[in-house]
């Protein structure tokens, strides 16, 4: 009995120095991208998503309870956000998300799709409460298994967002945290 309680207490500790290594990797992308004025931008790294590649299309329930499939949403620019509430730098973006949805989506024909990753929360519930504290209206798919953003987005830090034209092709990768004029020069260099 003794044995299995050390053995529990030791995983305990392997997963709590796990996330927290992984918020400091998220802190610390965010950190250097507003003391070097930019993002990291992944797409024409030797690894992960290829600039031009068909975005990899899911389906996803949101929170609130519809369901999203990413190909469905060709003929539009899509923002495609990966992201916690507990990571740091995801709250920093998500005002700017928002703002941008609210002034600029509609006219300039996007779609923000900001994926939870659900696996790594606590509850759905943190979810609905987060969302609604900082008013947010764009679809919200929860992500219950790690498998999408890890094997097919190769999402290793969050936040990391996908730029996708109207044909559905990645055509950026960046990590950190996105602000309004960011999005809104990325999003126009994108049919």
């Amino acid at each position: 009995m003794i044995g299995v309680v050390v053995v529990l207490a030791l995983i305990a500790i392997m997963l709590g120095g796990y996330i927290k290594k992984q918020i400091e990797a998220s802190e610390d992308v965010a950190e250097q991208s507003k003391i070097k004025g930019y993002e990291v931008d992944l797409v024409n790294a030797e690894f992960g998503i290829q600039k031009g590649q068909m975005a990899p299309d899911f389906t996803l329930e949101t929170i609130t309870g519809e369901t999203i499939t990413l190909s469905q949403l060709k003929g539009k620019k899509v923002l495609l956000n990966f992201w916690a509430t507990w990571c740091p730098p995801c709250k920093e973006e998500m005002p700017d998300l928002q703002n941008y949805y609210d002034r600029y989506a509609k006219e300039e024909n996007v779609e923000i799709v900001a994926v939870n990753l659900t696996f790594r929360q606590n509850s759905i519930e943190d979810v609905r409460l987060f969302a609604k504290s900082y008013d947010l209206t764009f679809p919200i798919p929860l992500l219950h298994k790690e498998a999408l953003s890890l094997e097919k987005y190769k999402v290793l830090t969050i936040p990391s967002s996908f730029m996708i034209d109207t044909e559905g092709r990645i055509q950026r990768q960046i990590i950190g945290p996105l602000n309004e004029e960011t999005i809104q020069q990325y999003l126009s260099e994108i049919n």
